[in-house]
């Protein structure tokens, strides 16, 4: 499959499905599962968001990845990054340690291709099946079942899942082999997130030049800096609201150092990509790496 798929009303065989990281992306992901009716078992972490709806709703937790992974069909994981998504899966008493033939792993977090590779191979090595499925969109797309999906791996291992991924997603897109769904995810991220802080840094210049925030959003929306990003800066220039981009500084660089690890590898210039993270590591140095990307337009200021 080399198109984007739409979210259909077909059937569904109904699967054992296991999720490690229920944050805010994955709560969103665990409700849409849990509403199709699979069998959902969520991993008990701090980190996760509150779980007692997903449990009256039908799910079950175990405190273990080891159980966990011992007892599922689908093991998904949507964790924060590189070395999480190798702990659960490579760590002592990790998932691979008890993970059935015939298991498909889907990691839908952000990760390094380099090492998804490493980890898919060692899925396969236990007889196990995998796909890199890397999600964009926000928290409120997840709740509502309409993430995009970027996966990489086997063509015909992504069709065997489409219908629980169709559970939480509106649009998937085969990328490519294993690893291009998570280089596809930085390559987005890369793009998405640089046009915001160039945006944010834009924003505090004009704030110095003396141009007020509803001109700067309103020339920009009739011109050449209309899109996405201008609608996800403009809550916070126009009412100091960040909720349009609920998305940390701390991840942003940590997206970013990603990609500048993935260019530098390639031998791909990433010029600009260090230019935002330099600014990125600005805001952080500032406010912390707990405040969202869009209070860049204070620490620019």
């Amino acid at each position: 499959m080399t198109s984007t798929e739409q979210q259909t009303s077909s059937p569904q065989e109904k699967m054992r499905v296991g999720l490690v990281g229920v944050g805010l992306m994955g709560h969103g992901i665990a409700s849409n599962i849990v509403k199709h009716g699979h069998h959902l078992t969520v991993l008990e972490h701090a980190g996760n968001q509150p779980i007692d709806g997903l449990l009256k709703a039908g799910a079950t937790s175990v405190k273990d990845v080891a159980t966990l992974a011992a007892q599922v069909d689908v093991l998904i994981l949507c964790v924060t990054g590189t070395p999480q998504v190798e702990a659960v899966m490579l760590g002592d008493s990790g998932a691979l340690s008890t993970l059935r033939p015939g298991t498909v792993v889907i990691d839908c977090s952000t990760a390094v291709p380099a090492s998804t590779a490493k980890v898919a191979e060692a899925v396969s090595a236990k007889g196990g099946k995998f796909i890199d499925s890397p999600m964009t969109r926000t928290a409120k797309e997840a709740a509502e079942g309409r993430l995009n999906l970027l996966v990489g791996g086997d063509a015909e291992v992504l069709a065997s899942c489409l219908p629980l991924l169709r559970c939480f997603a509106e649009n998937i897109t085969h990328v490519g082999g294993i690893g291009a769904g998570h280089a596809m995810k930085l390559l987005h991220n890369f793009v998405s997130l640089g046009t915001v802080a160039l945006l944010c840094e834009a924003a505090a210049c004009a704030e110095r030049a003396g141009v007020k925030p509803d001109v700067f959003v309103d020339v920009l929306a009739k011109g050449g800096g209309n899109g996405v990003a201008l609608e996800r800066v403009k809550p916070k220039l126009l009412t100091g609201s960040t909720d349009s981009l609920k998305f940390s500084m701390a991840n942003a660089k940590k997206d970013l150092g990603y990609y500048n690890d993935m260019a530098e590898q390639s031998s791909a210039g990433h010029g600009i990509a260090q230019a935002v993270d330099a600014l990125l590591t600005q805001g952080i140095e500032k406010f912390g790496g707990d405040r969202m990307v869009l209070d860049l337009v204070e620490a620019l200021r």
